[in-house]
């Protein structure tokens, strides 16, 4: 009998062990409830078991768990809390709809949970930002803008007012891969800088990456910024616009098959050069883009979406030359859920960036670009509670097209000529995977094998000895090499390839639920080069590939910091260093327009930049916003490739055209009543570097100025308030026509902050004068928002 008794025990207690040994999973699809969007970081929060997990880029999630019954939180800031009961005896599919709402569940530890998850994941040098958030932040003209709301944060700057692009720890504009719905835009500005070519009504998530970069990207050292557009409403039509001063959009969506597709489309132009004629002024100045999207969910396992992009800038002045640049892309792309632990995404994607200038004057008009096609494969594998792997395949061909020079009229004494396009094909292979070794140890570690084919072309440049530029040691200058002789090679000859390993890694060591430091080191190679000799993009710009003359940047950086949150606080503060190899410059007196061999003015240097980033925000309550400060560093140099050899600035260091030693911006906005909010921000940063004349000679007649050492002088302290005042006169309205008034003033105290100084001879006195060129004063502006 004792033993029959034992046995049952031991039977009992095998049982329950098997029970608790075993493990399902729970996953599904985050979508909003009132137009069926997929949600991007809705987290899902077991609290019994203080574990966790967040929807991905397309909504989908999935968690693996020990057998039992919990209480399942879905939580998303702005969203009502869902809390749901699961007994997970099996692996179970539960789909979610969110609603709006500023109600939340009374279960304190949710709160405690969603910061422990931001804390313990070991991603890192990481910015996200509603849009939400960037609505409320006052912007030139009026008009909302992300890339402009992307340098209110810590180690993101830009290259002055008025000018295209942004910075990123020091890195140049080249250095940053921008994405929209993984589509890769070559140009992220409208105007010079003016406007940003993002529409805010037609996005639904951004990230900006500045260090600790996921294997899954590559292409560019120094930042991603990932960006996916809204899906569009699968219940009902509506429609969301502005009307500003001086520039208008309006976007519709609606379903195509209701709860199944849907489709959006977006349009957004700028009118103020219809007034220019009334002052007597002949130049001509605007932009007009256009964003589309349709989406399809097929069954529970497999989405299917097509978007597009497709956008133009118009510059004219006097009839003397003309300007038209601009992105355009199609991704048509493809969700697919094997099962509840492997997901899957396909993409095929079109995309070009093209410019043209037209010079009226002389008669003719030049027109450039680089188109590409991509092709894409991520599978993610969630493996367990703790474990996850991506992985993933990409494949890039690109064509670039250094210009077509074309004559405007018979009498033009330009003939006809299209510089020789450059062929090339990159690839990329990566394993990336997030691991929770212990409850206060969590890292991410991957590995990207890029490579890089130089394909073959017309007119292929063979110098002596290998060398396009040597060095005239008589004259201290360097000077460009005609080839001795020039060939022909077939497209699917392969010129110079490069390969090369990319590892990543990020760790995170928690102290507690609310405190936490991290760690991560990067590799990328930038195989695409911008040439150009300006401190910002412009369209002027071209684009190169590497191959026999000019080698991938190689960038390396290592990151730390310090992560808490104190009640409706949090506090970030990051550390640095990056090195660039293989940086290009370019020799004095470099001629770009035209040139069909740049090889002859491009030298090789390398950059670096180091800093430390703070970021204190208040996350809660009627004032929400954030305190960003910057100490950095941004240096080059090109020392000789001899002894013998001067180099650039002699081979010593020199501060980058962008390098902005202290940055420091405060964003708030205050929540009054339902009807009124307001908002500011206040910038201060350190001039940016400039080269001065420091004498002169005087030659033939003619004074020639001589220049101290490059960039070793600055402009003036940029610093500026802006504010802005948001009325909504129906806040309780949620159905017909709902409209809201911005008031928005730019540079509230008028000041005139410096773009460039220039130095002429004054044709009365014959004396040297410097002159300030200043963009914009004080701007008041109003926007009239819309949805319906």
């Amino acid at each position: 009998m004792i033993k029959r008794l034992l046995i049952a025990i031991i039977l009992l207690n095998f049982a329950f062990a098997k029970a608790q040994s075993e493990k399902f999973t729970l996953s599904g699809t985050i979508s909003e409830v009132s137009n069926g969007e997929t949600m991007i970081g809705v987290n899902i929060l077991i609290p019994e078991l203080s574990a966790g997990t967040s929807s991905n880029e397309y909504g989908f999630y999935s968690i693996t768990l020990p057998a039992g019954t919990y209480q399942v939180v879905y939580s998303f800031i702005g969203y009502k809390n869902i809390l749901k009961e699961v007994v997970l005896n099996s692996d179970t599919q539960i789909n979610i709809e969110m609603a709006d709402s500023d109600e939340q569940l009374d279960a304190i530890v949710i709160k405690a949970d969603v910061e422990r998850l931001s804390t313990k994941s070991p991603q890192m040098s990481t910015n996200a930002l509603s849009i939400e958030t960037i609505k409320k932040i006052p912007v030139v003209l009026g008009e909302t803008d992300i890339v402009k709301s992307l340098v209110l944060l810590p180690g993101v700057t830009n290259a002055g007012e008025g000018a295209s692009g942004f910075n990123v720890r020091g890195g140049a504009a080249d250095q940053n891969l921008v994405l929209l719905d993984e589509a890769t835009l070559y140009g992220s500005d409208h105007l010079f800088g003016f406007f940003s070519v993002f529409n805010p009504d037609a996005i639904k998530d951004l990230k900006l990456y500045k260090g600790g970069i996921p294997a899954r990207y590559g292409g560019r050292v120094s930042s991603v910024l990932d960006i996916y557009q809204r899906d569009g409403n699968k219940n009902k039509l509506s429609a969301t616009g502005g009307v500003g001063l001086v520039a208008s959009r309006l976007l519709l969506e609606g379903p195509i098959e209701k709860g199944k597709s849907s489709f959006l489309i977006g349009g957004r132009s700028s009118y103020a050069h219809l007034f220019l004629p009334l002052f007597d002024i002949d130049n001509v100045a605007y932009f007009y883009d256009l964003n589309a999207k349709l989406s399809f969910t097929l069954n529970d396992n497999n989405r299917l979406y097509v978007s597009s992009y497709f956008g133009r800038d118009v510059f004219k002045v006097n009839n003397l030359f003309g300007n038209t640049f601009g992105n355009s892309f199609v991704n048509a792309r493809w969700n697919h859920t094997f099962n509840n632990k492997w997901f899957a995404n396909t993409s095929l994607i079109y995309s070009d960036y093209n410019y043209g200038l037209e010079l009226d004057f002389v008669e003719f008009e030049f027109s450039s670009g680089i188109t590409n096609l991509n092709a894409k494969y991520d599978l993610t594998h969630y493996v367990n509670d703790k474990t996850k792997m991506r992985y993933g395949i990409n494949s890039i061909y690109y064509e670039f097209d250094p210009g077509l020079i074309t004559p405007t009229t018979a009498t033009s004494p330009i003939n006809e000529r299209q510089l020789t396009k450059k062929y090339a094909w990159e690839n990329g292979v990566y394993v990336d995977g997030e691991f929770e070794i212990t409850d206060n140890i969590n890292i991410n570690a991957g590995l990207r094998l890029s490579t890089f084919n130089r394909l073959g072309q017309n007119n292929i440049n063979i110098y002596e000895n290998n060398q396009p530029i040597v060095f005239n040691e008589d004259l201290q200058i360097y000077e460009s090499v005609d080839p001795i002789e020039t060939t022909n090679a077939s497209r699917g000859t392969t010129l110079k390839t490069f390969a090369n390993l990319e590892p990543r890694f990020s760790i995170a060591y928690s102290l507690d639920n609310n405190t936490s430091f991290k760690a991560s080191y990067q590799r990328i190679n930038q195989y695409i080069h911008l040439i150009s000799n300006t401190n910002a993009p412009t369209p002027f710009d071209l684009y190169a590939p590497s191959g026999t003359f000019i080698e991938p940047q190689k960038g390396d950086q290592i990151a730390a910091g310090f992560f808490k949150n104190i009640g409706n606080y949090s506090l970030e503060t990051e550390v640095f260093y990056k090195t660039v190899d293989n940086r290009l410059d370019y020799i004095d007196g470099a001629d770009l327009i035209a040139n069909d061999a740049v090889e002859q003015i491009l030298l090789k240097g390398e950059a670096r930049a180091y800093g430390l980033e703070l970021l204190f925000r208040k996350n809660k309550g009627k004032l929400q916003g954030w305190i960003a400060y910057t100490l950095s560093r941004s240096e080059q140099r090109t020392p000789g490739r001899t002894p013998e050899e001067t180099g650039i600035n002699n081979g010593e260091w020199y501060n980058a055209a962008w390098d902005k030693t202290h940055d420091l911006t405060i964003t708030g906005n205050y929540e009054l009543n339902n009807k009124w909010s307001f908002g500011a921000n206040f910038t201060l940063q350190t001039g940016q570097p400039i080269t001065y004349p420091n004498g002169q000679y005087e030659f033939d007649g003619l004074f020639i100025p001589t220049y101290e050492a490059r960039n070793s002088s600055r402009l003036p302290i940029v610093h500026r308030l802006d504010l802005s005042a948001t009325y909504i006169p129906k806040p309780d309205k949620t159905k017909g026509w709902q409209g809201s008034w911005v008031f928005s003033i730019y540079n509230a105290y008028n000041r005139r902050n410096a773009a460039s100084i220039s130095f002429a001879q004054n044709e009365d006195t014959n004396r040297n004068e410097a002159t300030r060129l200043s963009i914009f004063g004080l701007v008041p502006a109003v926007t009239y928002n819309f949805k319906f």
